[in-house]
């Protein structure tokens, strides 16, 4: 089973390179700025929706690109988009 699992991230990886890289990119950007604006509950809200919206976003256009969008695929990414904005609303911006 993970033979299987390691097959097919490598197999994503090696055909979706530049779509991974810009999440990653757009991660490591949105951690800097909840840094830059640590303490400023407002924008660091707003920087944390922000990225929950991109996520949504990027994820309605690597499936759109690899022909396997669905509804139930959106709701998925609008659900854990919002669970991390709930998680974290509750954990790190009490």
């Amino acid at each position: 089973m993970t033979k299987h699992l390691y097959k097919n991230l490598e197999k994503e990886l090696k055909n979706h390179f530049l779509d991974y890289l810009l999440l990653f990119t757009a991660g490591i950007f949105f951690l800097i700025l909840f840094n830059i604006f640590r303490g400023q509950k407002e924008i660091e809200f707003f920087v944390l929706v922000s990225f929950a919206l991109f996520y949504i976003v990027w994820g309605i256009y690597h499936h759109i690109i690899s022909g396997t969008l669905h509804l139930k695929t959106v709701v998925e990414y609008i659900l854990i988009a919002f669970i991390v904005i709930f998680l974290l609303k509750i954990i790190i911006l009490p």
